[in-house]
């Protein structure tokens, strides 16, 4: 029996493991997806399908990785298999047809494209429905971000926004509150300057919130961004020494990338770096993941046109290396500039020269298995729009950021956009105990569509918490059940939900068994050979049901009963069983339990033998053992 328990619970704890596990790659690979990191999403999300846990959710994001990873032959594939998939969102009959068209089967790519029409799918002159770049028709298939108010901008120019250790640093002209102001000739606006401000405060930016320190100049200072222990701050600011301007050979005002250091709560010590010249521009810095590499453009000799983007080594001791165009796949004979890379390394950037939707766009790289950069994807509206779009950023899930445009309806020239994605959805609960509350650990949660198919499963944590990704606009039934308690379920729907709505709760209640035995992992409460002394090892369990009905039931009642084997004679029995309820009820009592909660205690000798061991059967001392037994039976729970 103990071998039996032993191997049951390491198969619950195994279970409750891999469920653990399968839902962890879940949140791993959305968040990697999220962020354009379509080659490590990919591999996760093929473990997943391989596992069977959330099968079509997962090959629904695998193919659109291939798609992501310029690989049509296998986005085709799989989205073969997405189309088939009951209530499966119609932008898959459009990514279905593009992959088709990838692969030139142009006749089938031409029926489902006429499938999305039919199902309600526009296909208009800027969905890129005509373009070459099928990562980029697909990726727009559906709307991909949502756009969120930003309170600090001004009537002037402001972007740049960059989020660090609870801080937005953005750089403006804005100069409320100052008595005398120097404009720039150029747009007859103040001098940008690089002001900070807490996320989220509602507080009105003015001159007050300039970053305090060396970094702002009389010139154009800004935008900027820091490394990730705080140290240093990389920023753009006009090319001067001694507070004097130094021009080109055609008199234009160059810019540079200076490095500050923080320093007794300012940033100052200002080091002009090695990658900048009199003679070009050089701006615009970003660094990557473990800011081992400078991002920048630059105008510099040797480029493919306008500005290019140039990345350069950052040392141990601080100094760069070489800059290296980071090539024709993303620069072009026209402007590129405003780098950004996230927590994957993948770069954002904003250009005229690839396909867009009007001037500046932004743009995100896709790297293949190599890491080479391959092609990129225009972000599509509301990111972009028929004006400049610029200075991209983004936060560590993946969801939320900020970026830059000069578009109709903006208080100022430039103003700062913040922007989310359509985030995951989940539905979550806790699993308790209906009588008293308590959370359950162990539940075992089984999700299934509105057709009955199991999509997913895990096991309640130690608090009784689950938490399951799910799809949007589906309904579903999530069923909870433990051996201890009976199965519950609830029905919810995720249709018709608020696109910002990222959690449906869905707590169970489960009513426990009236099971002593099972409640309280119970092991059967055997006595010695005529005798109805309490053995250690029946003290033990008789332990566990005080302590269940001391802390998790107070309010249980049960009776005793008590039997014994079939030797001796069965009014001898009789007795001796009486003896042992007695024995049982006397233990419970003198531990604490209120006797008006054990309604009776009950002795039946051997009139309820549990096997064939009867009077003048040839039987094991084990096999008579089974019968010496003390029992209880649940009369009331509440």
């Amino acid at each position: 029996m103990r071998l039996k328990h032993y191997i049951l619970v390491c198969i619950a704890l195994t279970l409750s493991t891999f469920s653990y596990a399968q839902q962890g790659k879940q949140r791993r690979a959305d968040t990697l997806f999220n962020k354009f990191s379509f080659v490590k999403a990919a591999e996760v999300y093929r473990e997943l399908i391989q596992k069977n846990y959330n099968k079509d959710y997962a090959t629904r994001r695998l193919a659109d990785c291939y798609a992501y990873l310029r690989d049509p032959k296998n986005a085709a594939r799989y989205y073969k298999s997405v189309v088939k998939q009951d209530n499966v969102p119609i932008n898959y009959y459009y990514s279905y047809a593009q992959a088709l068209r990838g692969i030139k089967k142009y006749k089938e790519s031409n029926i489902w494209l006429q499938r999305f029409k039919d199902s309600g799918g526009v296909v208009n002159a800027n969905d890129f429905s005509k373009d070459i770049n099928f990562i980029t028709s697909i990726f727009n298939a559906k709307k991909q971000y949502f756009l969120d108010r930003v309170r600090f901008n001004s009537k002037y120019s402001d972007f740049g926004a960059f989020e660090h250790d609870g801080k937005v640093y953005f750089a403006s002209s804005r100069d409320e509150g100052v008595s005398i102001k120097r404009l720039y000739g150029w747009n007859e606006q103040p001098f940008l300057d690089v002001y900070v401000t807490d996320v989220g405060s509602r507080k009105k930016v003015d001159h007050t919130f300039k970053l305090k320190g060396d970094v702002n100049s009389i010139y154009h200072d800004g935008p900027v961004t820091i490394t990730k222990d705080g140290k240093h701050m990389y920023f753009s600011s006009n090319n001067f020494t001694d507070k004097i301007e130094k021009k080109d050979r055609k008199g234009m005002t160059n810019m540079k990338i200076y490095r500050a250091t923080y320093k007794d709560s300012i940033w100052t010590d200002i080091e002009d770096l090695s990658i900048n010249s009199d003679l070009f521009s050089t701006q615009h810095a970003a660094l990557n993941n473990d800011d081992s590499k400078l991002y920048f453009s630059s105008d510099r000799p040797g480029g493919y046109g306008g500005s290019d983007i140039y990345v350069v080594d950052i040392k141990s001791d601080g100094t760069l290396g070489e800059p290296k165009n980071i090539g024709n796949i993303i620069n072009t004979e026209s402007a590129e500039g405003f780098p950004y890379i996230n927590q994957e390394d993948v770069l954002f950037f904003s250009s005229d020269g690839h396909t867009g939707l009007g001037l500046l766009d932004i743009f995100a790289t896709i790297k293949n298995e190599e890491g080479d950069y391959v092609d990129v994807v225009n972000l599509g509206v509301p990111i972009n729009s028929n004006k400049d779009d610029f200075s991209f950023t983004m936060s560590p899930n993946g969801i939320t950021g900020y970026f830059a445009s000069n578009r109709t309806g903006g208080r100022g020239s430039d103003d700062i956009y913040a922007y989310h994605r359509e985030p995951t959805l989940h539905v979550e609960g806790v699993v308790s105990d209906a009588i008293n509350m308590n959370p359950i650990a162990g539940a075992k949660i089984t999700l299934f569509d509105d057709k009955g198919n199991q999509i997913a499963y895990m096991e309640t944590d130690e608090n009784g918490f689950y938490q399951i990704n799910i799809d949007r606009n589906q309904d579903y039934k999530i069923v909870a059940n433990q051996d201890k308690y009976i199965e519950d379920y609830r029905n919810f729907t995720s249709k018709n939900i608020q696109t910002e709505l990222v959690t449906i709760d869905a707590n169970l209640l489960l009513n426990p068994v009236q099971d002593v035995v099972k409640l309280a992992e119970l092991n059967t409460i055997y006595f010695d050979f005529d005798s109805h002394n309490i053995r250690k090892d029946a003290a033990e369990e008789l332990d566990k049901i005080v302590d269940l009905m001391t802390n998790d039931y107070p309010e249980m009642v049960i009776r005793i009963e008590s039997h014994t084997d079939s030797r001796g004679a069965l009014t001898y029995n009789d007795k001796l069983s009486i003896d042992r309820a007695n024995s049982t009820y006397e233990y419970l009592i003198n531990n604490g339990i209120d006797p008006a909660r054990i309604t009776a205690h009950e002795g039946f000798g051997e009139r309820r033998l549990t096997n064939g061991c009867e009077d003048g059967q040839n039987c094991e001392e084990e096999e008579h053992q089974l019968n010496r037994r003390t029992q209880f039976i649940v009369v009331k729970m509440e």
